[in-house]
């Protein structure tokens, strides 16, 4: 399952699009906006008058926790008086402005660990629920090995990590029906909620946990969430999607963004392009860029493979060498593998290599199961056409290790079309061992 972090707006936006079918008998307002500065924000009250009406909260939304304990929550009992929505806009501009520091981790309230730096871009702005802290509850779902597990608590807010030994932990194999879940949840309410809430506890975190699933989250955790009756508040949430499933989950998740992590390195175009290629298709396609100007490359099918391959080219070369990480798996077509394959020599045949020396792209993989080893290398044979004079240039020298279905083809064809085009290429098939290619390409 491949997991990405999602902003808290995005989150509760999804939820509040299916929330009948999963929460039919609670009512939410869901009243969020998001906004990058004061000026959009102002300009939002036009149209939502709640944000005139409502005494607010503003927070950033840039995947980060913590954000009470490192002072960045403007809401009423932070100074005398409500937040109106000018003093959320004006705080807004003020935190924008410049750099903040924010520690991810906390011994009570003191800060562990260094800060992270950056700039604070997109803040989330509610209205400020009046509530006491014993009608803050938690609740939250991910996936531990093979089962879905459920966390309720009826201690949430600030201080839910400080008590986890009163967190309930539910867990479902993933056969598990809903009979069967419904069933385990109810008799696992934590004790210690408020006797006229069980029922409607329980009631939401059916709902909850059934949401969790059927919508393809890999993470959803709401800390904490208040019940008043059947009327239910999300303060905070934290979610993460399972992005193999992007392609299959327009409809149900919108026009969701993966934005990066605060203090994060901003991700490159060819990255975002192979981001927005992999959650339109039913395949994997990832990519990370380590070190642009090294001069390995590697283009390599299968997760646990492309692991492989770097330790093995980090062991060999060092890792100042390797120049991405990633994978093409799953069986893509042939349009998509060219795509990845050109966005990879596109990056290769900017410079040549610093020293002098050949580039290496190691085109490598385990045995295929079910993806078409011929059809996946006629679209990186189409893609070394549209690049073969920048490859001989830049000097690019090609291994290629790979079975499967129709691995006898796609070698042949390969080196056909290699030695067609000038390129300087050798072939292995499943005899070879699968590392073997690094190590005869970094001797040579």
């Amino acid at each position: 399952m491949a997991q990405k972090a999602i902003r808290e707006f995005d989150a509760k936006s999804i939820l509040a699009k299916h929330w009948d079918k999963y929460f039919p008998n609670f009512t939410y307002a869901y009243e969020t906006v998001m906004v990058q500065n004061g000026t959009e924000l102002s300009k939002a009250a036009k149209e939502k008058k709640w944000l005139k009406e409502k005494a607010l909260v503003a927070k950033p939304d840039m995947l980060f926790g913590k954000r009470g304990k490192n002072g960045l929550v403007l809401f009423r009992d932070s100074k005398p008086g409500d937040v109106s929505l000018a003093k959320a806009a004006s705080w807004i501009d003020e935190k924008s402005s410049s750099n903040q520091s924010v520690y991810f981790s906390f011994h009570g309230d003191t800060p562990s660990g260094d800060a992270k730096v950056d700039m604070l871009t997109h803040f989330i702005v509610e209205p400020f629920t009046p509530h006491s802290q014993e009608e803050e509850y938690y609740i939250s779902a991910t996936c531990v090995g093979d089962n879905d597990v459920l966390y309720m608590s009826a201690e949430g807010g600030m201080e839910v990590e400080e008590n986890w030994d009163k967190v309930i932990e539910v867990s479902f194999p993933i056969t598990a029906t809903e009979e069967e879940i419904e069933d385990k949840i109810r008799k696992n309410i934590p004790k210690d909620v408020a006797k006229d809430d069980k029922e409607a506890f329980a009631e939401f975190a059916i709902g909850f946990f059934r949401a969790y699933r059927e919508l393809n989250f890999a993470y959803l955790e709401i800390n904490p969430f208040v019940l008043q009756g059947k009327k239910v508040e999300l303060l905070d949430m934290v979610a993460k999607l399972d992005d193999t499933a992007g392609f299959m989950m327009k409809d149900e998740w919108g026009n969701v963004d993966f934005p990066t992590s605060f203090g994060m390195e901003e991700k490159s175009p060819e990255v975002l392009a192979i981001e927005d290629a992999d959650s339109k298709s039913g395949a994997s396609l990832k990519l990370t860029i380590l070190k642009p100007e090294a001069r390995v490359w590697t283009m390599v099918a299968g997760g646990g493979a492309s692991v492989v391959y770097a330790d093995t080219i980090a062991d060999l070369a060092g890792i100042e060498d390797l120049a991405n990480y990633g994978e093409y798996s799953g069986g893509p077509t042939t349009s998509e593998t060219k795509f990845y394959a050109e966005t990879i020599l596109d990056l290769m045949t900017r410079g040549k290599d610093v020293k002098g020396r050949d580039k290496v792209l190691i085109i490598g993989g385990a045995i295929a199961n079910f993806t078409d080893v011929a059809k996946t290398f006629t679209g990186i044979i189409q893609a070394f056409d549209n690049y073969a004079d920048k490859m001989k240039e830049v000097g690019i020298k090609i291994y290629v290790r790979r079975g499967g279905p129709n691995y006898e083809k796609g070698l042949k064809d390969i080196k056909e079309a290699a030695d067609r085009l000038g390129l300087y290429i050798e072939v292995y098939g499943p005899e070879t061992h699968v590392t073997d290619i690094v190590r005869m390409a970094l001797t040579k």
